[in-house]
């Protein structure tokens, strides 16, 4: 399991990762770009992916990780399941969902 606090913890770890928002949802973004989401009171987290990371890490990571509703997980956006997920497969998404999004200069 992982908390909030935590998810925050970890996405605040990558290089020039700063915390924001937008209506009632936190988000973590690199240079503008959002790379992970945090609704805090429903513990809902959400990771920016490809489709083909997406699907990737469902087949590997079995239940911890479910498409987001709508065109949003067609287009590869991921929810996390905190009450599922351990630490090490979280830093591992949100690794791939920060290089989805950061520029090569900083990648």
């Amino acid at each position: 399991m992982l908390t909030p606090a935590k998810f925050a913890t970890i996405a605040l770890g990558f290089p020039e990762a700063v915390q924001g928002a937008h209506f009632d949802v936190t988000d973590f973004r690199v240079r503008g770009k959002i790379f992970a989401t945090l609704r805090e009171k429903d513990g809902r987290a959400v990771l920016k992916l490809a489709p083909d990371q997406q699907k990737l890490l469902m087949e590997t990571a079995g239940g911890q990780f479910v498409p987001a509703s709508g065109s949003w997980g067609l287009k590869g956006w991921t929810q996390v399941m905190l009450d599922r997920v351990d630490e090490g497969t979280m830093r591992h998404a949100m690794a791939i969902a920060w290089r989805t999004v950061a520029p090569k200069s900083l990648r």
